[in-house]
């Protein structure tokens, strides 16, 4: 309770400390600063679902960064779009190739809306979820908003698309596009709500150079070595 209330004063004076599920934001604003120098990094936020809310990147806005945020739920794109008026706004999905469209579907819980059919079956069948509806949206893959939306690689890459972080990273071009940071969801639940880490994740990032800078369990964030001395890197 006295915690709380110390965390409130601070937040009324200074406003909230993190606007992120676990603090991820706070950590990647903490590793820009002090060791890759970058005062305002450039994002890409890909499943934004909420322009505040549990959000990666919205502490990176308020500091007047650049960025883009993918949401393909009309009515959070809206209002991202209405919260957010500095950032780029797309109401699409992000898939492994372009000019191809998918269906998304609508959770109950709006923290769980996945372009994944078994993801979407499994939240129904075993975590008293619902599928409200089906919208058919186009997709476009990680390289293309890249390059149509960024002067350069952006800083940071924040990936929680429930159920296909794997399949999108492995579209990513790391050899022209190599973000600094990547934060990305490596937690799963099974039908009987066991949780499991998505290793497969860290590996293929790992194998592509990037180390592991922090894990808050459900989210691990990365940064690329080739800009880090090894010495500097947290674990």
């Amino acid at each position: 309770m006295v915690r709380n209330r110390v965390v409130n004063l601070w937040e009324k004076k200074y406003g909230k400390l993190t606007y992120a599920q676990c603090g991820e934001d706070v950590i990647m604003k903490y590793l820009f600063k002090n060791y890759l120098k970058k005062e305002k990094p450039s994002y890409l936020d890909i499943g934004a679902h909420h322009p505040t809310y549990l959000s990666n990147t919205f502490l990176f806005y308020k500091e007047k960064c650049y960025g883009v945020c993918v949401e393909p739920d009309p009515c959070l794109y809206t209002y991202i779009a209405k919260k957010r008026p500095r950032d780029i706004v797309l109401n699409v999905g992000v898939g492994l190739m372009d000019n191809v469209r998918s269906n998304f579907y609508v959770m109950k819980t709006k923290t769980l809306n996945t372009f994944s059919k078994e993801e979407a079956e499994r939240y129904q069948n075993h975590e008293n979820q619902k599928i409200e509806r089906i919208i058919e949206l186009p997709l476009l893959s990680v390289n293309t908003i890249i390059n149509r939306h960024f002067k350069e690689c952006p800083d940071l890459i924040s990936l929680d698309v429930e159920g296909l972080d794997y399949d999108i990273l492995t579209s990513i071009d790391f050899v022209k596009y190599r973000p600094n940071v990547i934060c990305v969801e490596t937690i799963t639940y099974s039908e009987n709500s066991t949780q499991r880490k998505l290793t497969e994740i860290s590996e293929y990032l790992i194998k592509n150079d990037y180390w592991i800078y922090a894990d808050t369990f459900i989210n691990t964030i990365f940064v690329d070595q080739k800009i880090m001395s090894k010495g500097n890197a947290g674990y």
